[in-house]
């Protein structure tokens, strides 16, 4: 299945299964009802800020759009040919599945690719916002954090939550290329 039919069907599906309209996940997500109704009908390929705009607005983290659903019994082997990529059409940025969200943990392993001078935005998310751990592999990233910015160097790493907005900028000479540990679990 092509990527894009994949995420046009699951954002069909999460917004159908929460009974919402068009219009209401276009006010959720501030992602224009044509838009989503392009991407729905796989008329547009929707570039990462979309993207992350539509699974905030949908509550539920931006993997549900772009892995495929993997079997309970799979292997603890997950080979480089089998995880998934998808790349934004608008900056370049490569964003790699290295590990599938795993249900019990509630975690996931996830490497990025910024191309330089790329910058990718995204809103808090509306509900059960998630952690993240950044370590930066190669090159230098700026995050923006609600009121906050760090500078992050190759071997940096940075703890926060996804519930203020979040910007990812790349060094505007060479590209970044950093691991998201997502933690999608809560304490209570």
């Amino acid at each position: 299945m092509s990527i894009d039919r994949l995420i046009a069907e699951r954002i069909a599906f999460l917004r159908n299964a929460q009974q919402l309209s068009l219009a209401q996940l276009a006010e959720r997500s501030d992602v224009s009802k044509a838009m989503i109704s392009k991407i729905e009908r796989m008329e547009s390929s929707p570039t990462a800020a979309v993207l992350g705009r539509l699974a905030a607005g949908l509550g539920v983290p931006l993997t549900r759009l772009l892995a495929e659903d993997e079997p309970d019994n799979r292997s603890p082997l997950r080979r480089f040919g089998i995880q998934e990529t998808w790349q934004d059409p608008s900056t370049g940025y490569l964003r790699r599945q290295v590990a599938a969200l795993d249900e019990p943990s509630g975690t996931e392993l996830v490497e990025i690719e910024l191309p330089a001078g790329a910058r990718i935005d995204y809103p808090p998310w509306h509900t059960r916002p998630h952690r993240q751990r950044l370590w930066v592999l190669e090159g230098s990233l700026e995050v923006h954090y609600g009121e906050e910015c760090y500078q992050l160097a190759a071997g940096d790493q940075l703890d926060f939550a996804l519930d203020k907005p979040v910007s990812y900028v790349a060094n505007s000479t060479t590209q970044c290329r950093y691991l998201l540990n997502v933690l999608h679990t809560q304490k209570p």
